[in-house]
């Protein structure tokens, strides 16, 4: 029999003595871990090694200091993300072959920007989005990709450039530059004309203001005011593209939360049926609860994020949480209207509070913003990646790195590589009890199975998590918990399947209801699920279903044979009757 307290001072070069002060059970559990971890090693047993490679034996540690002195830069990370992609579509990434490529690389949401383009041009988008998504079909599965609905909402931008929408201006400091409202310049901005669309601005801005333009890159300071113009210096200069948008720290700006253009494209996402609203600007809970009222009953089961971007928005943090289905770090605006040293502290509260909430969380803008350019990003960039995902983000976004950029291929699978090994970083252990101890009883039938789950992959080493719903709720309540094991998240609603992508941890496993004329193909690799259905006998289904689930999972290399595998499902058919646990093996 091996000595545990052997191996644990083989494996840490501290003092035993150094924890002498510690008696609970929770530190007598993690030392004989640590022994075992260490003799199964010894032993070669894959399973061991594969969690050991995983940074699971930093998960040992008794605190947060403890646990990054752990960390080994040799570990290999997860073979799997928890953290979904969204990129923005634009001129880069509109055709069916290169959405194909994106997805197959790691897009999980795309992302449509209606602050440019027509809708008929997000209208092939959409179609080309949906065409990709469909060319992911293997061995009777496919790839499921979420589409996301930016708003304009109150923003001001530039119009588009004399010379074409892809030419440049090159603003340099002291020149001249006259904003203007006159429409006529709309489509034909130069220096001596550079079209601002909204009316109201040469009413709103004194001399002596700033103006921001593309993220605050681009500064002028405002001399003279016309009834129709502003004659500004440039105290910051640049390379000025068509359609960027305009920033006016602490100008009151009267602009609707939700315009008509607005309306007409929140119109345009009910007629495709799509799965989220990205809101820009939302500043306080009208907003939102306007947005909902444009959706009306056909729309009401998108989700809704709420875009943070300026001051305002931030003092009205906790009631538009409450509000909304989710939160977006809008930081590129944000660092214009708060001082820019202010914006990660607002970042980490903000994703701290959707944490304990139990609402999606995503974090935007810049995030490799130099790959637009070049093949490779900064370390900074590399590093706030990692920060977000160590935060505690669900998402993270792509903007002009796929719209526009020369890479959006690599910079997604550059930004799944970063993510990977930030996961592995996390102290995933620790997490769960702080979020645990946040949760206020009594608990629903749900929410108590969700958090005995995750207790039990912590406690099993399972790999992945199988729980099935209809509605995507009893996968959202695990995903808040934070496990370390995959969610395989089997679900027959294509839509649920989508928007599962908003929700750390989850793989959607979508299980189509086959019809009895039809679709052969899907027959040909799902025989055993259309006997089930066939017989009407739901025990046989759900077993069936799980069983896909393990097969599409070993299929990824989320787990192997022998893998533990918790498994969460109702105890009768129908929705909301999640309250059943299993643990068993993968075969």
């Amino acid at each position: 029999m091996t000595d545990n307290s052997t191996s644990e001072n083989e494996i840490l070069p501290n003092d035993k003595s150094d924890f002498s002060h510690l008696h609970d059970w929770q530190h007598t559990m993690k030392m004989h871990l640590r022994g075992r971890l260490k003799d199964e090693l010894k032993q070669n047993d894959p399973r061991s090694r594969v969690f050991y490679q995983h940074q699971a034996f930093a998960e040992t540690a008794v605190n947060a200091l403890e646990q990054r002195t752990l960390l080994d830069v040799d570990s290999e990370p997860w073979n799997t993300r928890h953290t979904s992609i969204i990129c923005t579509l634009g001129p880069a990434s509109e055709s069916v072959p290169m959405l194909l490529k994106m997805i197959q690389a790691g897009m999980n949401i795309a992302r449509l920007n209606f602050s440019h383009g027509s809708h008929e041009y997000h209208q092939t988008s959409v179609d080309n989005v949906r065409a990709a998504e469909r060319l992911t079909l293997e061995n009777g599965r496919m790839r499921t990709v979420a589409i996301a609905l930016d708003t304009k909402g109150p923003e001001i931008r530039t119009g588009v450039l004399a010379d074409g929408v892809n030419s440049e201006l090159n603003l340099q400091i002291g020149m001249t530059v006259r904003l203007t409202t006159d429409e006529s310049f709309a489509d034909k901005s130069t220096i001596d004309n550079l079209y601002v669309d909204y009316k109201n601005i040469p009413h709103v801005v004194k001399t002596g203001n700033r103006v921001f333009i593309d993220d605050g890159l681009i500064s002028l300071v405002a001399k003279k005011i016309g009834e129709n113009y502003i004659e500004c210096e440039v105290e910051n200069g640049g390379l000025l593209s068509s359609r960027k948008g305009v920033n006016l720290p602490g100008v009151p700006i009267d602009l609707p939360a939700v315009s008509e253009k607005d309306k007409q494209d929140l119109e345009f996402a009910v007629k495709n049926d799509l799965d989220i609203i990205f809101a820009s600007f939302v500043r306080d809970v009208e907003c939102v609860r306007e947005i909902r009222k444009v959706l009306g009953e056909k729309g009401k089961n998108m989700r809704i994020i709420a875009k943070i971007e300026n001051h305002q928005g931030i003092q009205n943090f906790d009631t538009i949480l409450e509000e909304v289905d989710g939160i977006m770090v809008a930081r590129g605006d944000m660092g214009i209207e708060i001082p820019p040293q202010k914006v990660f502290v607002a970042q980490k509260m903000m994703i701290a509070k959707c944490n304990l909430a139990g609402k999606p969380v995503i974090c935007a803008t810049q995030m490799l913003d130099s790959m637009i350019k070049n093949p490779r990003p900064t370390r900074a960039e590399v590093s706030d990646v990692a920060n977000a995902v160590l935060d505690n983000a669900d998402c993270i976004m792509l903007s002009g790195e796929t719209a526009k950029g020369k890479y959006p291929v690599q910079c997604i699978q550059l930004m799944h590589e970063i993510a990977r090994e930030a996961e592995a970083c996390l102290f995933h252990r620790e997490l769960f009890e702080n979020l645990r101890y946040f949760t206020k009883p009594p608990l629903d039938q749900i929410q108590s199975t969700a958090i005995a789950a995750v207790e039990a992959a912590f406690r099993s080493f399972a790999s992945i998590i199988v729980v099935l719903t209809h509605s995507g709720r009893s996968a959202h309540l695990i995903s808040k918990y934070r496990p370390r094991a995959v969610i395989m998240a089997v679900t027959r609603s294509k839509y649920t399947a989508r928007q599962l992508h908003l929700y750390r941890g989850c793989c959607p496993v979508y299980i189509k209801r086959p019809e009895l004329e039809g679709d052969i193909e899907f027959k040909q690799h799902n025989i055993s699920t259309v006997q089930a259905l066939a017989m009407s006998d739901w025990l046989l289904d759900v077993d069936i279903r799980v069983d896909e689930a393990i097969k599409f999972a070993k299929q990824r290399g989320f787990c192997s044979t022998g893998d533990a595998v918790i498994v969460v499902t109702g105890w009768r058919p129908g929705f909301g009757t999640t309250n059943t646990l299993r643990i068993i093996y993968a075969d």
